[in-house]
């Protein structure tokens, strides 16, 4: 077994707290956010139940962490109520309008710029 994949192996959990599997080694039944996302579920307030981990250098521990949730335990997405709906309209509409000529610039205001592009750049 290499070093780096004894430090990210732990089933049992004694060094980590949960039980660590190596990126992409994780046992079937276990998924992350994104996973359970594109199966149209969300975690539903289940605590982690594993992580996979990998060495990384662009963070300052060395490693990346990938927190991993039950599928059994998953319950599904809640569905979009027309009061959501309208509440996310409004708010990409905030961020079309121009502050200063008041208009739908047509895409979401850069915040560098804080105005569209004509107002932000007159000449």
């Amino acid at each position: 077994m290499s070093p780096t994949f004894g430090k990210c192996y732990d089933p049992t959990g004694t060094v980590y707290g949960v039980p660590t599997f190596p990126w992409r080694l994780a046992p079937d039944g276990y998924a992350t956010r994104r996973q359970l996302r594109a199966r149209g579920l969300r975690p539903g307030g289940q605590p982690v139940a594993a992580q996979v981990m990998r060495r990384s250098t662009r963070r300052k521990t060395g490693v990346s962490v990938a927190y991993l949730y039950r599928l059994d335990r998953a319950k599904p997405v809640r569905p979009m109520t027309p009061g959501r709906s309208a509440a996310l309209a409004k708010a990409m509409l905030a961020r079309r309008t121009c502050p200063l000529c008041h208009t739908n610039a047509g895409y979401c205001i850069p915040p560098s710029l804080g105005a569209c592009v004509p107002c932000a750049y007159p000449d």
